[in-house]
């Protein structure tokens, strides 16, 4: 009984995002008074922050692909605010995170570094890119999302891999800890493993969440989880305090090419902020498998958008 209410209650923002996303596809063609689009991006930017707070995405990954394929700014702009989105959304789920021991600072350091060096890297080659053509932006956009979207789909989140020990890098690096599963009030211990698989991993993911502005929870999930074995709520707070991170390295590009605007980013940065307040304290209660697939739902449309906008349509 009760989780068929909290899956009644995971649909109910899903429900409310789809009237505002048409709304704004609708009024591109009519237009509207400027304080419109601000007003748009402010509702539709808190639904995701609770949804990338709870499927350890952020909300870049959501902002970038609907905003850009929606609402009538240029790919640059969409961009540098999407890093300030995920860099936004992060700052307000990490301190609950953090002190519910889910988000693993251990965990967070070493691979978000990594990817946030070579964020620097990928958004140099994403304002390159739309320098020369925005519309290969957008094509490779919807490509990406659309493999985005299957890699969330087939890839089987576990709660609790069994890794019994460590390689040396871990143990070196002391990567592991305990938190409390609420949903059954045991602790549970864990470490990782193929720490530098995973590490490689994290290179990629810089170089993609700086190209796109995409932040890059999408990613830090699967390798968190998948391969280096850490639970999922573990893969999924970490990914979340660890946007703050990577992110934010990148976001200082996009700000000193001029491609950041106050008035997309203040309203998205405040309604991502309070979204994700709300599903920082959702998350230790509510499994994220209902979330992950609105969230497959709502990339695959967004992808789509991207492509069609890419040939014009």
């Amino acid at each position: 009984m009760k989780k068929s209410i909290l899956v009644k209650f995971s649909l109910i923002p899903s429900l409310l995002l789809i009237p505002t996303i048409l709304w704004a596809a609708s009024t591109e063609i009519s237009g509207m008074p400027w304080w419109g689009w601000p007003t748009a991006l402010f509702f539709t930017t808190f639904f995701m922050g609770v949804f990338g707070v709870m499927a350890g995405i952020g909300g870049g990954v959501l902002f970038v692909p609907l905003v850009s394929g929606f609402f009538p700014f240029h790919i640059d702009f969409v961009r540098g605010a999407g890093l300030f989105i995920a860099l936004g959304s992060s700052l307000a789920a990490a301190p609950h995170l953090l002190e519910k021991n889910l988000a693993s600072l251990k965990l967070a350091l070493p691979t978000a570094l990594i990817a946030s060096l070579f964020a620097i890297v990928g958004a140099f080659l994403g304002l390159w890119l739309s320098a020369l053509n925005p519309v290969y932006i957008h094509g490779s956009l919807g490509l990406t999302i659309i493999a985005i979207v299957f890699i969330m789909l087939f890839a089987k989140n576990t709660e609790n891999l069994e890794v019994s020990r460590g390689n040396k890098l871990t143990e070196l690096l002391q990567i592991n800890g305990i938190y409390t599963e609420e949903t059954t009030g045991k602790e549970v211990s864990w470490t990782v493993h193929h720490t530098k698989r995973g590490m490689f991993g994290f290179v990629v993911v810089g170089l993609l969440a700086g190209f796109f502005g995409l932040g890059a929870g999408w990613a830090n999930v699967p390798i968190l989880n998948l391969l280096m074995g850490a639970p999922v709520k573990v893969a999924v707070a970490t990914s979340s305090f660890a946007l703050s991170i990577t992110d934010s390295t990148a976001a200082w590009i996009y700000m000193n090419k001029g491609a950041v605007l106050p008035i997309i980013v203040v309203p998205s940065m405040v309604g991502i902020m309070l979204g994700a307040r709300i599903g920082s304290k959702l998350l230790p209660k509510v499994k994220p498998t209902v979330i992950r697939y609105i969230v497959i739902t709502v990339l695959l449309l967004a992808g789509v958008r991207s492509l069609l906008k890419a040939f014009g349509i």
